[in-house]
This record gives C-alpha cells, structure tokens and sequence, in this order.
C-alpha cells in the first residue's frame, strides 16, 4: 500500500495549474487591448503593487492616492475603467463613486473591499464589487466583464443599471 493516496493525482495538480495560469492569460489578452485603467487607493505601496500586477498582464495602470486626484486625473486624461478601494481617509469611496458616476457616467467602477459588509449605497454605484480574498484572479474577471459590458452593450447598459 502506498504511503499517502494523494500521490496518484500529484500530476495532474501541475497541469491544473498550468491550465488556470493559461486561462488567466488569454483572459488578460482581451482585457488588456488599450485599456487604461485608474486605482483608487489611499495605501500607496498597494496602489503600486496593484499597479506592477496589471502592468504584468500589459494592462496600462494610472494611480490616484484619494479621491480628489483621481477627479482632477479624470478631468485631464481618458481611462476605460476605475478600481477604488472601498476603506479609504478623506473622501471615502461611496463619496468618490458617487462624483464619477455623477459627472462620467458611462465609466466602470470595480470596487475592491476585504469588509464582509459593504452598505447596498455604494455598491449601486459601481459596476463590479471584488472582495480581496478574490484576489488577483477577481481582479481580472472583473475587468474582462466591464469591458465586455462596455464593448457588447455600449454605455446604455451602465446608464440603465
């Protein structure tokens, strides 16, 4: 009798692992065509992690340390999507959201949160919610589906939403 009855299956723990790395590439692919995308996060050594995992998937990263220069960098430049962290100081999220939403309408927002509870206030605001614990494979998903909602149904299915 062998040792432990996991050795059969050490093999395929590889190939699973090659096809999730795989399928998490060609994801990115789509996602990444020209998309400029703008993180929100209070934290800067977490907006530049955050940043250096994107890059990695060729997704061009601007960062904003509050909510107030992410207005003013929405003012100078186009993005195709916005990633805000939920907890932050000074205007906090729902507040952040809430003036994209107001004056960019047709902008995507991911929100991202490790709080079990987020009030349903803020999340009507954004177009996708990520809990960190999804991390870095939610992340993505999340922007393969705002990009697919931007490109399959134009702005009128946010406006609607």
């Amino acid at each position: 009798m062998r040792s432990t009855q996991f050795d059969d299956h050490f093999p395929f723990q590889e190939e699973c692992e090659h096809h999730r790395r795989n399928e998490l590439h060609t994801r990115t692919e789509s996602v990444s065509r020209d998309c400029i995308v703008l993180c929100i996060d209070d934290r800067p050594p977490l907006l530049e992690l955050r940043k250096a995992f994107l890059a990695s998937h060729s997704i061009c990263t601007k960062t904003a340390v509050n909510g107030y220069a992410a207005m003013k960098m929405l003012e100078q430049m186009a993005v195709d999507a916005i990633i805000l962290e939920y907890k932050q100081e000074g205007m906090d999220s729902e507040a952040v959201a809430y003036q994209i939403k107001q004056r960019f309408p047709h902008l995507p927002i991911i929100m991202l949160s490790a709080c079990t509870y987020i009030p349903k206030r803020a999340l009507w605001l954004v177009d996708e919610y990520v809990m960190k614990s999804e991390l870095p494979g939610g992340l993505l998903r999340a922007l393969q589906r705002v990009k697919q909602l931007t490109n399959t149904y134009g702005a009128s299915a946010r406006r609607a939403r």
